[in-house]
């Protein structure tokens, strides 16, 4: 009896291997979900609550999942609830999120095996969407360096000006490390129980979280080009190119939408300086990519304000970035295809490149999901809370696009709507990738062609 043990244990092994390695989208998925219920678990402890009773399940879960999918919402304020313990915790999972767990299990099979073999750069290549088996292993180093190396520099610049104001050398020093990794992961959890309104006059603090969002926002494999070409564009790819174009267009779109339209709304700009008007606005602009830090409430914007909002949460940032959405590639392609079709061209182009047909469906399948999801969860919020479409869509897609933006409805939910937004978080952060790798691994080549018939469109 005994001696089967370790024969029954092999093969379980066994067959655990076989699941992880015939779907490296499914292991990607499954390696957050345990990373997720880790935290959850974690956050459960007495020690990490202020009050040292246990955290009520579906905040330990949202706040878990939300840290996890680098998102930002939060049903309970992180500064008064959690205790210094809890709040290790939540930054824990900020950085293990930002960095991946595909890239994480990545640098664990490496340090064990000393390989790196094709079934970890499948694995690596599904959860960072890398465009090649030979570029995983470049990927995986920039993730790491640019990421400690962002982060180490935006806490040094932080560092001075929180310890002046916190009015603590420790106090200061901690503030200045959680808000560098939070801004560069793209999570906006913050420690002030009044969040950045302290700070609100600094532009030190303000430019140092927009660089870090922004650098956090464009995608680990665009960072790898620019750091192998810097400003040579012509050694730039497509990606790296349409990345940087429409982040900067969109960013420029968001902050003059947000200062034409808040310009004179007493609540929001209408006592700033001209100066001040501006700053702030493109503060609000790069976090509402994805960012999620906010010194001005969305909930005192105007109603056009907030649609604008919805719009580029929606959008999110760059691929295998630390930012959330649909990305900014999707919406380009879908862009440029709707731009030939326009034209009345056969093939949709781009910087002298045709793009395959292949990632025109896929773009168009992505906005799809993304679509569905987001309606879905607004409708699930309408009803169990009764509000009309504004807060309920505005949570759906910041919590979606992982963007941490809120009306301030999480922490008026009761847990199955706070479950709901769980979910949400978690597809938005690995269900879309997910969703997209299986689309492109299932292209199959077929043999014969169907009759062609054209239905009527529009």
């Amino acid at each position: 009896m005994v001696s089967t043990i370790p024969g029954v244990l092999s093969s379980g092994a066994r067959t655990v291997r076989a699941v992880t390695y015939s779907s490296p989208a499914r292991s990607a998925l499954l390696a957050f979900a345990a990373a997720i219920a880790v935290f959850t678990v974690l956050l459960m402890m007495p020690w990490a609550s202020a009050s040292d009773d246990p955290a009520h399940l579906h905040d330990a879960v949202f706040t878990a999942t939300s840290a996890v999918s680098v998102t930002g919402l939060t049903t309970v304020d992180t500064a008064t609830h959690w205790s210094p313990a809890g709040q290790v915790v939540i930054l824990a999972g900020i950085q293990v999120g930002g960095l991946g767990i595909v890239t994480i299990s990545s640098l664990l099979a490496l340090s064990v095996t000393r390989q790196f073999g094709v079934r970890t750069r499948l694995l690596a290549q599904t959860g960072m969407s890398a465009g090649g088996l030979g570029e995983v292993r470049s990927l995986i180093t920039t993730i790491v360096v640019s990421s400690a190396l962002v982060e180490l520099v935006i806490a040094l610049v932080l560092a001075p000006r929180l310890i002046a104001h916190q009015g603590s050398f420790g106090d200061g020093l901690w503030h200045a490390v959680f808000y560098a990794v939070s801004a560069f992961n793209n999570a906006g959890f913050v420690l002030n129980p009044e969040g950045l309104a302290p700070v609100a006059e600094d532009p030190v603090v303000f430019w140092a979280l927009i660089c870090a969002v922004f650098l956090g926002s464009l995608g680990f494999p665009v960072l790898l080009v620019l750091w192998k070409h810097q400003w040579h564009l012509g050694r730039w790819n497509l990606h790296t190119r349409l990345t940087v174009e429409v982040s900067v267009l969109l960013m420029l779109i968001g902050a003059l939408g947000f200062a034409a339209l808040e310009w004179s709304n007493g609540a929001t700009l209408g006592g700033d300086s001209v100066a001040d008007k501006f700053q702030q606005s493109v503060f609000a602009s790069v976090m509402m990519r994805s960012g999620g830090f906010a010194v001005i409430d969305p909930v005192d914007t105007r109603a056009s304000t907030m649609l604008i909002t919805d719009a580029l949460m929606f959008v999110g940032g760059g691929s295998a970035s630390t930012a959330g959405g649909v990305k900014v590639t999707t919406l380009a392609v879908i862009f440029l295809a709707f731009l030939a079709e326009a034209r009345g061209r056969e093939d949709t182009t781009a910087h002298g490149r045709a793009l395959p047909t292949s990632s025109i469906r896929v773009a168009v399948s992505v906005a799809g999901m993304g679509l569905t999801l987001v309606a879905v969860s607004a409708l699930t919020l309408m009803i169990l809370t009764g509000e009309d479409l504004g807060r309920p869509l505005f949570e759906s897609i910041s919590a979606f696009a992982t963007c941490g933006l809120s009306s301030g409805l999480s922490a008026e939910l009761e847990p199955a709507g706070v479950y709901v937004l769980s979910g949400l978080m978690f597809a938005g952060r690995v269900g879309i990738i997910t969703f997209a790798t299986a689309l492109t691994m299932r292209a199959q080549r077929t043999r014969y062609r169907l009759p062609l018939e054209r239905p009527i469109i529009g």
